[in-house]
């Protein structure tokens, strides 16, 4: 495959995994930044590979090889980013663009040595499962900060923004991965939320705290 028709598969793999439903050609242009013509002309390349059920008007999703080597893109992508800050000291809001480059790299056994060097881990530096070398996917059970109740306690485990403002707002809160997190409250006005962070009480926006994936403990 060329780069161009691996970033459309783990598009319409995201796209898919959201949406639980075949997606249309304006939400993958969307994505892509691109024209929806641009689109309908890479899909059909991809249904002629066998890696896309793609009808004009009806919707696109992810044949069985299409999933598999959409799970292939995103499981190098994610264990380049566990790499570049576990082993190289990037900080978790610089690694995507990286990563992004460096998935394409087509290698099967550099990527499955470079899994077994960081330990065969489940998750990125974001909190998103990795899948094994044969596919396969750890899902752990999460909720939004912002789902949680009255003094119920989570763990940070994952993040649904991953842009570079987000994560350095965090860095700014001192809120990670593995952060345990206490709700306190939630204000009726603008739906805000009180929480408490190691000792630290903290008021953040419902949008912060709707982008905050935690594991109730």
């Amino acid at each position: 495959m060329t780069f161009s028709e691996e970033n459309y598969l783990k598009a319409i793999y995201h796209l898919t995994a959201s949406l639980e439903t075949e997606v249309s050609t304006n939400a993958i242009a969307e994505m892509m930044e691109t024209k929806a013509s641009s689109v309908t002309d890479m899909l059909k390349k991809l249904s002629d590979k066998d890696l896309v059920n793609y009808k004009k008007y009806q919707g696109v999703s992810l044949t069985e090889n299409g999933k598999l080597s959409a799970k292939m893109i995103v499981r190098k992508h994610r264990l380049w980013e566990v790499f570049l800050v576990e082993k190289l000291n990037f900080s978790w809001d610089e690694v995507h663009d990286i990563a992004e480059q460096l998935e394409h790299i087509k290698s099967e056994q550099l990527i499955n040595r470079l899994d077994d060097f960081l330990g065969n881990p489940t998750e990125d530096p974001h909190g998103d499962p990795i899948p094994d070398a044969n596919g396969r996917i750890i899902k752990i059970e999460k909720q939004l900060l912002s789902e949680l109740s009255e003094n119920q306690i989570g763990i940070c485990v994952g993040v649904k923004d991953t842009s570079s403002e987000f994560l350095k707002y965090l860095d700014k809160q001192e809120i990670a991965l593995g952060s345990k997190i206490e709700f306190l409250s939630k204000e009726s006005f603008d739906l805000s939320v009180k929480i408490k962070i190691d000792n630290r009480e903290l008021s953040i926006s419902n949008k912060i705290a709707s982008n905050l994936f935690v594991k109730l403990t």
